[in-house]
């Protein structure tokens, strides 16, 4: 297990996913896949408790997939060692009258989380380049100044928010944010099996609705929009990983290695050295405690 490349799964070049296998086999059954993430993720748990202490980087994970490709299992997996102080989960849905009364990015700005801690992004700041590209009608919805019908809405357009979105990630990584993106890269019959298997199973039918099927439809242009989004703008200081989803506890391995061992990189997130009069005195504070 620890000789997986994960490497392979960092998108570095130009990629075309249709060439991307959705999934993978890391030669280890489910069970000590299973065991495998336990290890790992209190590993990335107890560095998360030096960032705290720390308290110089902070880390915004991003997640995004069509619908089941696991982030929500995904995110229960990877972070379940974890202090609750340390780590924030945000799940971006449709945006409200006052996030729609900002700028695209104002939602995602007051989400970051503060050094010291992890911001866990399901969905992301890319919807608007993914979702609004493929339902450019919602774009109208922002009230922007030079955008009256659909057809205001070019390629110059998308450019300028991927320079936008380019600029955003550059200001928090100089600012001590370390940021890792996940694309869950599932294949159109497993979303099949996973969408059947939330209409089989009656604890599993609120997770489904009819508009599923209707975003079904429309895999191959999802498909082309994530390709581009992911080309322009996976760089040094925020890679995007494509992990293939349809195995899931692969996938949940895959992404928990990939934090841990980007993270273990950092030497100098140490604990923070106690000043020298605590120091000069901690035997006289046992002492006292002690005698009680």
């Amino acid at each position: 297990m620890d000789s997986v490349d994960l490497n392979h799964f960092i998108v570095k070049s130009t990629i075309d996913l249709s060439e991307i296998s959705t999934n993978v086999d890391l030669g280890a059954d489910k069970d000590t896949l299973e065991k495998a993430l336990r290890t790992a993720r209190i590993k990335l748990g107890k560095i998360q408790d030096v960032m705290y202490a720390h308290d110089k980087y902070s880390v915004l994970v991003c997640f995004q997939g069509m619908d089941t490709a696991g982030k929500d299992s995904m995110i229960r997996e990877v972070f379940k060692d974890f202090n609750s102080r340390g780590i924030t989960v945000h799940s971006f849905k449709q945006p409200t009258d006052l996030e729609l009364s900002h700028n695209y990015l104002w939602r995602h700005m007051v989400a970051l989380p503060e050094k010291g801690r992890f911001g866990i992004f399901n969905r992301t700041h890319y919807e608007n380049v993914l979702v609004t590209r493929v339902h450019p009608k919602y774009i109208l919805n922002e009230k922007l100044p030079t955008i009256n019908s659909v057809d205001d809405i070019d390629q110059d357009f998308w450019e300028m928010r991927f320079k936008q979105i380019l600029n955003f990630e550059e200001l928090l990584a100089e600012n001590g944010t370390i940021i890792f993106k996940f694309f869950l890269h599932l294949s159109k019959d497993e979303q099949k099996n996973r969408l059947l298997r939330r209409l089989r199973k009656p604890e599993k039918n609120w997770k489904f609705s009819p508009s599923d099927l209707k975003e079904r439809e429309l895999w191959d242009e999802y498909q082309k929009c994530y390709q581009e989004a992911i080309n322009k703008t996976s760089k040094p200081h925020a890679p995007w990983f494509t992990i293939p989803a349809d195995n899931k506890p692969a996938a949940r391995y895959i992404v928990t290695r990939i934090m841990l061992d980007t993270l273990q990189k950092y030497k100098d997130i140490v604990p923070p050295s106690l000043n020298e009069e605590i120091l000069a005195n901690l035997d006289e504070y046992k002492r006292k405690l002690q005698s009680e």
